[in-house]
């Protein structure tokens, strides 16, 4: 696997910006749009749950799992960037996530953030 396969982010063409900031340096927020979210529910297959199983019995990184929860990441986010764009914003601000357990059965992820239209200064 490669470093791509474990990382995420914004590509530098996006149309929506998403900070973990409370201001853009260089911008000024023009209007509050309000709290926007993305989130997904995934569950682990089979063979992850038994390799992840074997893994905890020697120790080490569990890449199938870390794999998995990367793109979990990058869902929830692109669902936050997309109710964004829907509402009219082209900016997120403090944006973070939440990762919690679904009934036992998978992984919620959940990116939130305040939508905002910014301009330059």
């Amino acid at each position: 696997m490669s470093i791509e396969d474990f990382g995420g982010g914004q590509t530098p063409q996006a149309d929506v910006l998403v900070v973990t900031t409370n201001d853009v340096p260089g911008h000024q927020v023009t209007q509050v749009i309000g709290e926007v979210f993305g989130l997904t529910v995934r569950s682990r297959h089979l063979g992850s749950q038994i390799g992840a199983g074997l893994k905890s019995m020697i120790g080490g990184e569990l890449k199938g799992l870390t794999k998995t929860l990367v793109e979990t990441r990058n869902q929830a986010m692109e669902r936050l960037v997309d109710q964004a764009r829907a509402r009219g914003a082209n900016a997120v601000l403090m944006m973070r996530f939440d990762v919690s357990e679904a009934a036992d059965v998978g992984t919620e992820v959940c990116a939130y953030g305040t939508a905002a239209v910014i301009s330059r200064s």
